[in-house]
């Protein structure tokens, strides 16, 4: 593998072309209109111009990534996370033009994209599931039938979703049909597919991935838990690892469940097993995801694996140079996704041009960064700007790294997610671990943000003002 082609943008492209070049690799970056300008074009040893802004155009076509790889000779595809990642079309389709896919197989990505076949997979492993529906529900009347049997609330899932789109939260028979129509239309905007099913809502849950590694000669091993339940629209914010709710014990049964999971699709390469958990410690299998996770770094942080560079290992054929024995958590990391939306506004995308922007520094700070000074967020994308990582050896050390650090990022021109961030840091329900997916709903009114904003102005002016008295008949004013 001599040159890589990374299919995406932003700072997923930087991150990956960070690592090729550590390896001694040649990457080529892909790039819209939009982002001919962008940190990952300049960062890669080639760069591709492959259409217009919009994703289906650009990004999201086949045809024009292949291409791309064709012209500049490269030998190897990384596709980083959302766009085409998880289309088992496109894994099919560079296997047929005998470009290695860094990412698992075509038949695993298909098994693992749909949650009812997933679902199906795992069923001969002994994996804890949800009590719901095991085929998509086809009628109001049907689901309405399978709540009542398994009890209210439930949740509607979009069986080809991800990201929190196509899901429903409901809580009784007179909302069903409503809310049934609504996550099948989400559904189909969002996957060409209306397919939904219904799963036993669980009450106050937490949100707890597993990353593993496996390789082509059957070799496999869970690098740990990540916490991931603060999040926004069923979207995660703010991930840490370890998490606060394992011990020992239910750790090595979670990572045991997930690498049976990984066995059930013959998996390869770098994954993510996703569960949720109720109050009681019952974890449940969610999904799994057959690509590089956004908060990859955290694992990275407490177990000084490069993720990245064992996904281009693996792609290659070489056998997993890790043994589950080897493998050990050290200290404390967390992440906070430094997002383009205005967190007193409903998490609304906040476009504009970032005016000034200067990233924190400093030791257990790390940055995945993908764009500059001056540079404008576009309205077509994901509008994550870069992922904010701390490390401590104690939770309450990563977490003061974490405040201070939101504190040095110096970014004007747009709102972010870096208030929030501090917002939950400080807050007691986090510090204590207490928290669960409801977290925003329950804890964030953008009123106590708007009034420690005030507070501190105040107090500043006030400072300002003393300072003024203090010194004003020792200033010498020129005439």
């Amino acid at each position: 593998m001599k040159k890589i082609l990374i299919a995406n943008r932003g700072e997923i492209a930087c991150r990956v072309i960070k690592t090729a070049r550590k390896m001694g690799i040649s990457t080529v970056a892909v790039y819209s209109d939009a982002d001919r300008t962008s940190l990952h074009v300049k960062m890669a040893d080639e760069a591709v111009h492959i259409g217009p802004p919009p994703s289906v155009d650009s990004y999201l076509s086949i045809e024009k990534i292949i291409d791309a790889a064709k012209a500049t000779g490269a030998d190897a595809i990384h596709p980083g996370y959302g766009f085409l990642s998880e289309n088992d079309k496109f894994a099919e389709a560079l296997e047929t033009e005998d470009i290695t896919f860094i990412g698992p197989s075509a038949h695993a990505i298909r098994v693992m994209g749909n949650k009812l076949d997933a679902k199906e997979a795992v069923k001969g492993f002994d994996i804890p599931q949800v009590p719901g529906s095991p085929e998509a529900v086809q009628s109001v009347e049907e689901g309405i039938g399978i709540a009542e049997n398994i009890g209210w609330p439930v949740m509607i899932k979009a069986a080809a979703g991800g990201g929190g789109k196509g899901m429903r939260i409901v809580r009784d028979k007179e909302s069903f049909k409503d809310q049934f129509r609504s996550a099948q239309s989400e559904a189909l905007s969002a996957f060409a597919n209306d397919a939904v099913f219904i799963e036993k809502y669980i009450t106050s849950p937490r949100h707890i991935e597993i990353q593993i590694l496996c390789d082509l000669h059957g070799n496999g091993v869970h690098l740990f838990e990540r916490e991931c339940s603060i999040q926004r629209r069923h979207q995660k914010v703010v991930e840490e690892s370890p998490s606060v709710k394992l011990d020992d014990t239910l750790r090595h049964a979670m990572g045991t469940t997930a690498l049976n999971v990984a066995k059930a699709c013959n998996y390869s390469g770098a994954g993510t097993v996703e569960f949720i958990m109720d109050a009681s410690g019952h974890y449940y299998f969610l999904e799994m995801n057959t690509r590089l996770q956004v908060e990859h770094p955290v694992t990275e942080m407490v177990t000084g694996v490069d993720l990245v560079e064992h996904q281009i290992r693996i792609a290659r054929g070489e056998v997993l140079a890790l043994t589950q024995e080897e493998m050990k958590q050290t200290g404390h990391a967390i992440e906070l996704r430094v997002y383009a939306e205005d967190p007193l506004n409903n998490f609304l995308p906040s476009i504009g041009r970032l005016v000034k922007y200067g990233l924190p520094k400093g030791p257990n700070v790390r940055v995945d960064n993908g764009f500059l000074e001056g540079d404008e967020i576009p309205i077509y994308y994901d509008p994550m700007i870069a992922k904010l990582v701390t490390y401590g050896t104690t939770r309450e050390e990563a977490i003061a790294n974490m405040i201070r650090a939101i504190s040095n990022y110096d970014i004007e021109g747009i709102e972010t997610t870096l208030e929030f961030g501090r917002f939950c840091m400080q807050h007691k329900a986090f510090k204590d671990g207490t928290y669960d997916t409801h977290f925003v709903s329950h804890y964030f009114n953008p009123e106590i943000i708007l009034d420690t904003m005030a507070a501190e102005n105040k107090n500043a002016a006030k400072a300002a003002l003393m300072h003024w008295i203090k010194y004003k008949n020792t200033v010498r004013i020129p005439h």
